[in-house]
């Protein structure tokens, strides 16, 4: 199992309406989630930062599964203007942060 984490950033003034869009997560977002292979998603947020974990099996389907699917291409759309988000162009999807250290 895979363990990856990625910094984004919610624009300044939109950090209540990020939560509330979260808050109220489309359910068949999580199930596209869910069906590209993602398990156990956490995104926390510090000011402005905010930082996600996820596990998955097999990085490279659980990417190709996300961007084929119409649901997140629309949560994307949605969550776009209220978020900058850098893109790691080799993979088409937010850069991850290499693991440094776990407790295990």
């Amino acid at each position: 199992m895979g363990h990856y984490a990625w910094v984004l950033e919610v624009r300044p003034g939109y950090e209540d309406e990020y939560k509330r869009r979260h808050d109220a997560i489309w359910p068949d977002m999580v199930e596209a989630l869910t069906k590209a292979g993602i398990r156990n998603y956490n995104i926390f947020r510090h000011g402005l930062t905010l930082f996600g974990y996820f596990e998955t099996d097999d990085l490279e389907a659980t990417i190709a599964a996300l961007r084929d699917d119409p649901v997140n291409a629309r949560w994307g759309e949605w969550m776009g203007p209220i978020m900058k988000i850098e893109v790691d162009p080799s993979r088409g999807f937010p850069f991850l942060l290499p693991l440094q250290w776990r407790m295990d």
